[in-house]
């Protein structure tokens, strides 16, 4: 049964470590649990793997030295499927309020759903196209999330991670290679 202890983590706790618990909870989480959103999508689109994803990020940001402490927002856009062109839309997070849609290839978000490439970016506001949703964020890593699109086997952009920090060089090869483990493990656990 699942139990919000899964977000609690030890006060000293290394980045390493606290990633690792990241990883080991949603992977328990995510057991006999596929929806990456509600089923009932006239409720809400407030994802449970996506939503238990942010908020333990959130919990193991919080319990971080600096620079990792000063994230201030964690979550996730997911591919629209009502749009004719490729975007994305506002999913699961922890933080302030967001941009509702972002299009493939504008600001940091798109720029990784385009090129199916994560994003490292150590000053957001000399990024091309940075989309600025809260000004305090100075530094960004966005993560896409690739599935198998149909059972084709051929694997699209279905979502992305981004997690902003209020610092410049907030983030380093540790949470890319963290998250896009993260990724990985969503873009196998849910029904896309």
């Amino acid at each position: 049964m699942v139990h919000a202890d899964a977000s609690n983590f030890a006060h000293g706790v290394t980045k390493d470590d606290a990633y690792e618990q990241v990883l080991m909870q949603a992977e328990g989480l995510f057991i006999d649990q596929r929806n990456w959103l509600c089923v009932d999508v006239q409720i809400s689109d407030l994802g449970s793997n996506l939503a238990n994803a942010a908020s333990l990020l959130w919990h193991a940001y919080r319990s971080l030295p600096s620079p990792s402490k000063e994230v201030n927002w964690a979550g996730f856009y997911v591919l629209d499927p009502s749009s004719t062109k490729p975007q994305l839309i506002l999913g699961p997070f922890q933080g302030k309020v967001a941009c509702q849609t972002i299009e493939f290839g504008r600001g940091v978000c798109g720029a990784a759903a385009a090129t199916q490439k994560t994003q490292l970016v150590a000053d957001v506001d000399k990024f091309p196209g940075h989309i600025a949703c809260d000004g305090d964020s100075k530094s960004e890593i966005v993560v896409p999330i690739l599935a198998s699109a149909g059972g084709s086997g051929v694997k699209k952009v279905v979502a992305i991670i981004d997690v902003d920090c209020t610092i410049e060089n907030g983030f380093d090869d540790l949470d890319r290679k963290y998250l896009e483990d993260l990724a990985d493990l969503l873009g196998r656990s849910c029904d896309w």
